[in-house]
């Protein structure tokens, strides 16, 4: 059973949902990723999405791609990204981290190292969500990844066909990351009656878990998501509230905005 896996059913058995907060790696200190994530667990969060700095994001809104556009001057890409997941691994094994981004660096880090797969589950990471690799092609990765206890995790969005919801459920584990939105992140208004409405479609095709993601902005509708899905996923939000926040001041800011959040789920 991957980390990712055992962390679910851990909290199912508990009856309570994930919080899985969504940061990009080298933002806004090169050096702050490692402390950050630890501080987001310290605050409540079950599961890490790390965000993978790329110069051309397809999904991500002005937040995140100005994050990300910030990382990379610092240098920061994913042979860094997997340092900071060794950091942090140092003193927390448990907490499943997922890296989310885009196939070039995947591709890229490939052709210059050659082992993408064995070096991430080294560095201790437990699942992919790549935005542009689609299920269709994604076979032989994905049985890549389970061969070394790691999930591939997929999109789901308000326009998935049902052909689609079946390709995805044929190759995906851990969760699901249901866009809650048409749009990039942190767009629009979350329509908490839409995305009730959605969930049991999917579960008629994904067996496992279902997270809900952009547009989650506070402990209201954090709750909200929760009464309906199996983990709630923030990231703009975070990533607004440590922008321009002074070195010393990153991993508190986050920790302190997901206790309410926590608080809220719990609730």
């Amino acid at each position: 059973m991957s980390r990712i896996a055992a962390t679910f059913s851990q909290l199912q058995a508990q009856g309570r949902k994930a919080l899985i907060p969504f940061v990009t790696a080298g933002f806004p200190y090169a050096d702050v990723t490692p402390e950050l994530m630890h501080a987001m667990v310290a605050g409540g969060a079950d599961v890490i999405e790390l965000g993978v700095p790329f110069s051309d994001p397809s999904a991500d809104g002005p937040v995140i791609q100005k994050a990300g556009d910030k990382a990379l001057a610092f240098g920061i890409g994913l042979t860094q990204v997997l340092d900071m997941v060794r950091v942090f691994r140092a003193q927390n094994q448990t907490t499943p981290v997922v890296l989310m981004g885009y196939a070039n660096p995947v591709e890229r880090y490939n052709q210059k190292h050659g082992a993408f797969v064995q070096d991430a589950s080294a560095a201790g990471v437990d699942g992919v969500l790549i935005v542009d690799y689609p299920p269709e092609e994604c076979e032989e990765f994905a049985a890549e990844l389970k061969a070394h206890n790691m999930d591939l995790i997929f999109l789901l969005a308000p326009t998935s066909t049902n052909e689609r919801m079946a390709q995805v459920a044929r190759i995906a584990s851990g969760y699901v990351y249901y866009v809650s939105l048409k749009g990039v992140t942190g767009s629009g208004t979350l329509d908490t009656a839409a995305v009730e409405a959605m969930l049991p479609r999917i579960r008629q095709f994904v067996n496992v878990p279902v997270g809900v993601g952009f547009g989650i902005r506070d402990a209201a509708t954090a709750q909200a998501i929760g009464k309906v899905a199996d983990a709630v996923v923030i990231g703009s939000k975070i990533i607004q509230l440590i922008d321009n926040q002074p070195r010393d001041q990153v991993a508190s800011t986050a920790q302190n905005f997901l206790r309410g959040i926590r608080t809220a789920l719990d609730s």
